[in-house]
């Protein structure tokens, strides 16, 4: 397994999902998305597995800010996600071309 764990130093649920692999001796990769954002080649590769719409952080302040309810162009969502990588959902959590977006071990166990 090569398990990367995107989040937020502050959120509840990345720091969930890290204590989840710890407590499995499963080794992982933790990426602050706040100083370090995401690639665009690991962008498209998770919104291949979780469809783009659920990374987007719909309780974000810059949700309305940036009109994303208003917005249906993958392309632009993309460019937008990737320059404000605070409106990411976290954790999101890859393995390999697998993902998932938020608290989810039932997913995650089905991995190991």
């Amino acid at each position: 397994m090569n398990i990367q764990i995107f989040g937020k130093k502050k959120c509840f649920d990345t720091q969930k999902a890290e204590r989840y692999f710890k407590e499995r001796r499963v080794k992982f990769q933790a990426i602050d998305l706040v100083s370090k954002g995401m690639s665009k080649g690991e962008l498209e590769s998770v919104a291949r597995a979780v469809g783009l719409k659920n990374l987007i952080d719909v309780k974000s302040p810059l949700y309305q800010t940036k009109n994303l309810d208003r917005i249906s162009t993958p392309s632009i969502i993309q460019e937008i996600l990737l320059e404000n990588p605070k409106l990411i959902k976290t954790p999101v959590v890859r393995n390999g071309q697998k993902a998932t977006v938020g608290y989810v071990p039932e997913i995650w166990s089905t991995w190991e």
